[in-house]
């Protein structure tokens, strides 16, 4: 059984912000004002190293869920080990923080102490 909608969807329309305008005609004009939508903070994934999660479980990790091929991974781990952190990818906030609860619950299932934080992007 195939069901169809009587009528196509109609979006809601958008009231217009106006601001009205006296023109020496005695007529009103309505001026439009644009809206300016800022973008969302972004938030920077961050691996911390430590000193008993193996290379290869962080190279996983970073494949998996950061979508990084392998020698990219590899060279993201390599500096988290040198440095002792790096950044894994970027994200609106809500992703960047599922993120971090993902890899922190794929090293805690394997037994690993792996840390991951979200900093904000300045």
């Amino acid at each position: 059984m195939i069901f169809m909608a009587s009528k196509k969807p109609v979006p809601a329309p958008i009231a217009p912000t106006e601001r009205p305008r006296d023109d020496e005609g005695g007529s009103l004009v309505l001026e439009r004002l644009t809206q300016k939508t800022e973008p969302p903070q972004m938030y920077q994934v961050v691996m911390l190293n430590d000193d008993y999660t193996p290379m290869e479980f962080v190279v996983v990790v970073i494949q998996e869920f950061f979508n990084k091929d392998r020698d990219t991974a590899t060279q993201i781990m390599l500096k988290i080990h040198l440095d002792g952190k790096a950044v894994c990818g970027v994200y609106s906030r809500d992703v960047a923080a599922t993120k971090v609860d993902q890899v922190q619950e794929a090293a805690r299932q394997a037994g690993h102490p792996l840390q991951c934080v979200s900093e904000p992007v300045e």
